[in-house]
């Protein structure tokens, strides 16, 4: 291993694109099947609702790696400046040039297509790049808050951190929980002021981490916490199913939280990887792939979805197709000279 890489960071950052790519494998399959979803099996439906909460740990995952390697810093004036040319910059042209680059493919896509909704295509194509403003938001504010941590005791910040949690994510809960029973339009007002919402708690707790202050929680806890989040999420969807209100499950949702912190805790404990240079490959281009995989979900999903499986068979293959290429072809395109680093953002 390199005296630089951390196994276990490898280990989650390559969990964290597998399970990207399989969201949005599943959700691709799930959303063009939606038509017929009154005649969906019981398994699948299951298998829907699971597989949104395992896709779901993905970008938290990322923003708690974020958080580990990046907040526990000094940063002055100087080291301000070279964070931001450094990361900012690069960050702004890529997301332009991809937005550039997906534009125009998408207009190959649907034209000539009598199949292809525009719309739903370009959902689909575009559904990836909000997280890109998200993220160079935090990267921008990363020094301020690094420089601001340093001055106050772990234990503190976890205090404020289970506070502003406390707003960002069981608020809302509890306002979806009384519109699924018919008592709508509840606005709770909170303020989270310059906390980053519900992906600086993400960014917050993979800092905490660093420091240590979870490893008096064993790991049987951690794990079973993952757990019950994980049956939580599975439960709660299929009630609001059969309850008929259309719930999305997204990054506020408390228990994407606690169980995607406790996935993380546990893989911070990690000794040696097993298979660590297939691991380190999947994770050396997690975000190049994270850029380029939705070039090939559209195109690939007509032809998957007419595959004579049942839904999650045909998730599974779309989604093992989305690893193959898309690592195919950044690893093609990386070794373009002055050219592939730079569009892949591979530093």
């Amino acid at each position: 291993m390199s005296k630089n890489r951390v196994e276990w960071i490898d280990f989650v950052r390559a969990i964290a694109i597998l399970t990207v790519l399989y969201i949005h494998a599943t959700d691709g399959i799930f959303i063009i099947s939606s038509d017929s979803i009154m005649n969906f099996t019981m398994f699948s439906r299951v298998f829907n609702f699971a597989s949104l909460f395992i896709g779901r740990i993905g970008v938290p995952f990322f923003l708690m790696i974020t958080g580990y390697l990046l907040l526990d810093r000094s940063y002055d004036d100087e080291r301000v400046r070279k964070f931001w040319s450094k990361n900012c910059k690069g960050l702004i042209i890529v997301t332009v040039i991809w937005a550039i680059i997906y534009a125009i493919s998408l207009q190959f896509v649907a034209v000539g297509s009598n199949q292809v909704n525009f719309a739903e295509a370009g959902n689909l194509f575009f559904s990836h790049m909000w997280y890109m403003p998200m993220i160079i938001g935090m990267y921008l504010s990363m020094p301020f808050v690094a420089s601001a941590l340093e001055h106050f005791d772990p234990k503190t910040i976890n205090q404020a951190t289970i506070v502003f949690a406390f707003l960002a994510f069981l608020l809302p809960f509890v306002t979806v929980v009384l519109a699924m029973h018919g008592i709508e339009n509840v606005n709770i007002q909170y303020c989270l002021g310059f906390s980053g919402g519900v992906y600086g708690i993400y960014i917050i707790l993979g800092y905490l981490v660093k420091k240590n202050l979870f490893k008096k929680y064993s790991s049987s806890k951690m794990g079973l916490l993952a757990i019950v989040s994980f049956i939580i999420c599975v439960l709660f969807q299929y009630y609001s199913f059969i309850k008929g209100y259309n719930f999305f499950l997204w990054y506020e949702f408390p228990f994407i939280l606690t169980g995607s912190f406790a996935l993380f805790e546990l893989s911070s404990r990690m000794g040696k990887v097993r298979a660590f240079p297939l691991v380190s490959f999947l994770s050396k281009y997690s975000f190049a792939v994270f850029l380029v995989h939705n070039l090939f979900r559209l195109p690939l999903l007509p032809m998957v979805v007419q595959l004579p499986f049942t839904e999650p068979v045909k998730a599974i293959i779309l989604w093992i197709l989305l690893i193959i290429l898309s690592y195919v072809a950044v690893v093609i395109i990386y070794r373009i000279p002055r050219f592939g680093k730079y569009i892949l953002y591979m530093r």
